[in-house]
């Protein structure tokens, strides 16, 4: 056993390696060129990324034995238990812990002026937890995701005409950082094991689309409360300071590591005694079950304590730096196409992003390929990044951009396959997970200091953005597969809960 957990590993940092090098040459290329850094800043950003390879390394690996089957026994058993009551609690409450639990969201409430943390993360967690009774009730009563999506992004849209211009940005981006590591490999096998308990042909359909409407439930909750809470304090980003010698360099990395240890740590605890209560009430797993999960725990957390340490401390400063630099040039306008060549390879960093596109390709047998799945994300990025910087540069309002962008992607809907829209409405969340926040988020940052913008309302939004554009491109993709010559829909599968995770081909 420890021998395929051995190559298991190797294989994930592979795949690791893959999607982290890209990044690395471009910010080295950046570095020696146009937009010099500090060598201590570069020493950190260098040791990130070797957390950050080995986060990733442990984490994919770890949501694959753990958090996927947590989610689909979890939703499987809820579903099987013919209790709508017991559906509906059971769902708002993993929906709010597993926010509560999701890391990123505790970036951005630090960031937000005026509102109180603690308020901000119970409003975002009560958001997410009943959007997902409503996803829940979607699967099981055969409600068409897209006249779903229409009704919500127009209540969305229609709020927004009324909230404070400085919470419009704070409030789209808190639906992408809502939908990260912890949340999205948990929700997604929530939404199989619900879709495993079906036998009608649309099952396989339904079991995307969770994280698409738990995207809107904080989008939406935290724009009610800029009805109530009006912004009055001043975003002040934290001053750069770079390490000056190996010694300042090593306590950098060591201070931080207790305080993520401590997070994960608070993170994970909530899932797993909620797990540990479903397995003494109902789910009755056999020993060697528990333990392959219990391995995929250990796995998960050091993966996450690793990748969080990483990019929070050796790439936030350094995203921060560079955009600071390049916004700083005479031809600043260098910072669109830069910026977007930095979105379409940073998106494979996300480690949510190999979840969802390896789920995908399982759950279709192959006929949507993880490859086309990473590509239409990586362009989808890049587009947000390119539109984010041109209103960093240009002051332009996150609404002329959001607005005409979701009623092209809800418009898409109607003509794609069921499935393409599901997908691609889950992609934009998981696009935008802690690489946004910690280094495009930064990167957005220092670009608007060099232009004097506000950064509220300039590079706040850029998660959204984020978030925005897979939307149309993954369905882009689905016209494609329809009128590409494609004549059958993808091979329907289901998992089989009450075993060893093997999927059955119907």
């Amino acid at each position: 056993m420890l021998k395929v957990y051995r190559t298991n590993l190797l294989e994930k940092l592979d795949e690791a390696l893959k999607a982290v090098a890209p990044i690395l040459v471009i910010v080295l290329l950046l570095c020696f060129t146009i937009a010099p850094l500090p060598t201590g800043l570069l020493t950190e950003f260098l040791i990130g990324a070797v957390l950050l390879l080995a986060g990733m390394m442990f984490f994919t690996l770890g949501a694959e034995l753990a958090m996927t089957p947590i989610g689909e026994r979890m939703g499987a058993g809820l579903t099987r238990s013919r209790k709508l009551w017991l559906v509906i609690g059971g769902s708002f409450l993993l929906g709010a812990i597993i926010t509560i639990s999701e890391p990123d969201l505790q970036v951005l409430a630090e960031q937000v002026p005026s509102v109180p943390n603690r308020v901000l993360i119970l409003v975002i967690a009560c958001g997410v937890g009943m959007f997902l009774v409503a996803a829940v009730l979607r699967m099981l009563f055969g409600i068409p995701l897209s006249k779903m999506l229409v009704v919500c992004y127009l209540a969305v849209f229609a709020v927004a005409c009324f909230v404070p211009k400085d919470f419009l940005a704070v409030a789209f981006d808190a639906g992408g950082v809502t939908t990260g590591p912890m949340t999205v490999p948990f929700i997604m096998a929530f939404g199989i094991g619900i879709s495993a308990t079906r036998s009608d042909k649309h099952a396989a359909d339904d079991s995307f689309g969770l994280i698409a409407l738990c995207s809107i439930g904080p989008i939406l909750s935290v724009l009610i409360l800029g009805l109530l809470y009006a912004p009055e304090g001043v975003y002040e980003a934290e001053p750069i300071v770079a390490s000056v010698d190996s010694v300042e360099l090593w306590r950098t990395f060591l201070h931080a590591f207790p305080d993520y240890m401590r997070e994960i740590a608070v993170a994970m605890f909530p899932i797993v005694l909620f797990f540990g209560m479903f397995q003494i009430i109902s789910l009755k797993m056999n020993r060697n079950s528990l333990v392959r999960i219990f391995i995929g725990l250990i796995y998960t957390y050091i993966g996450l304590v690793l990748f969080l340490t990483g990019v929070n401390v050796g790439f936030m400063p350094v995203g921060t730096e560079l955009g600071r630099t390049l916004a700083s040039l005479p031809y600043r306008w260098c910072i669109v196409p830069i910026g977007m060549v930095i979105g379409y390879f940073i998106v494979m960093a996300e480690p949510a992003v190999h979840v969802l596109t390896h789920q995908v390709e399982e759950m279709t047998s192959g006929a949507i390929p993880a490859r086309a799945m990473s590509i239409s994300l990586s362009a989808g990025v890049a587009i947000s990044l390119g539109l984010a910087m041109v209103r960093v540069l240009t002051g332009l309002s996150i609404l002329w951009f959001l607005v005409p962008g979701y009623a092209a992607a809800i418009a898409m809907s109607f003509f794609v396959p069921k499935m393409f829209t599901a997908i691609a409405f889950d992609s934009g969340g998981v696009a935008s997970g802690p690489m946004t926040a910690t280094f495009l988020l930064p990167f957005a940052i220092g670009a608007c200091q060099a232009v004097g913008g506000d950064i509220v309302r300039d590079a706040f939004g850029i998660v959204a953005m984020v978030a925005m554009t897979p939307l149309i491109t993954i369905q882009v993709l689905g016209l494609l597969y329809r009128f590409g010559g494609q004549k059958t829909a993808p091979t329907q599968t289901t998992w089989d809960i009450r075993g060893d995770y093997e999927i059955i081909e119907l």
